[in-house]
């Protein structure tokens, strides 16, 4: 990689709440990088995503952690699941859990071949020696394999798993029933929904999709860009089936004929 300055905090941090912290990459390129969100509960700690694992998440929170933590990957992929290797306790869908196992860049999106992972989404470097060559979605355990209906408990609310898959096999969400909050990942956000990666598969998107219309949600926290209300959540999800619905659209023909 090209001599770039080395940053001096590769994370930064906003409080959205008084119990919510949004964290992220910001010397890492727009289009890619993941909203990481801590949730300070009761007893138990909650974090939604790992980021890219090129520098030291576990340290970067140390302060703001004062109890029992579990770090969750929303679904496989680097700028998620980057780095769940640092956590003592980690979880992640069934259907992705033999990925993280292996370590397995493929279904990370981090090979080179694949070119998700490019020189220039790295404004700064993270830290002296950093290759872009070099970088590999590192091998984990998962201490806690997620399903359908589990409900994380942190003492003064709870956030339940939904499985939704579509851009990946094993992408999820958290809810919040009490409060209509839905930690969304890659399944929902405003911005391109990737859909036509090897890993996707777009019947299941809008099965999906036709799911979360029937949810009642009032802010969604997503895994890239902004958060947003009822409303967007509304369009973003009409938007997207009337777009993949579309008459002789391939996908809509392959819907047709699984349902046969």
């Amino acid at each position: 990689m090209p001599s770039k300055p080395i940053c001096e905090s590769w994370f930064s941090t906003q409080r959205i709440q008084e119990d919510l912290y949004l964290i992220t990459e910001p010397h890492y390129y727009w289009y890619n990088r993941a909203n990481l969100w801590l949730i300070k509960g009761q007893t138990q700690d909650l974090l939604i995503d790992t980021g890219l694992g090129v520098s030291s998440l576990r340290q970067y929170i140390a302060s703001l952690i004062d109890k029992p933590l579990l770090a969750i990957a929303s679904h496989i992929h680097f700028d998620h699941a980057g780095g769940m290797h640092e956590f003592d306790h980690c979880a992640i869908h069934t259907a992705e859990a033999e990925a993280l196992r292996r370590g397995d860049d493929y279904e990370a999106l981090c090979t080179l071949e694949q070119g998700w992972v490019q020189e220039e989404h790295f404004d700064r470097l993270p830290h002296s020696g950093f290759s872009v060559e070099q970088y590999t979605l590192q091998a984990t355990e998962p201490t806690q394999v997620l399903q359908e209906g589990d409900v994380l408990d942190l003492g003064d609310r709870a956030l339940e798993v939904l499985h939704l898959p579509g851009h990946s096999p094993g992408c999820i969400s958290l809810y919040d029933l009490r409060s209509q909050e839905l930690f969304s990942g890659d399944v929902i956000y405003d911005g391109e929904l990737l859909d036509e990666l090897h890993c996707s598969h777009i019947p299941t998107y809008i099965a999906t999709y036709e799911r979360l219309q029937k949810l009642s949600v009032e802010t969604v926290y997503p895994g890239h860009y902004h958060s947003f209300g009822r409303e967007r959540y509304q369009q973003i999800l009409q938007e997207y089936l009337e777009r993949r619905r579309q008459p002789g659209c391939p996908s809509e023909r392959l819907a047709t004929s699984e349902v046969r």
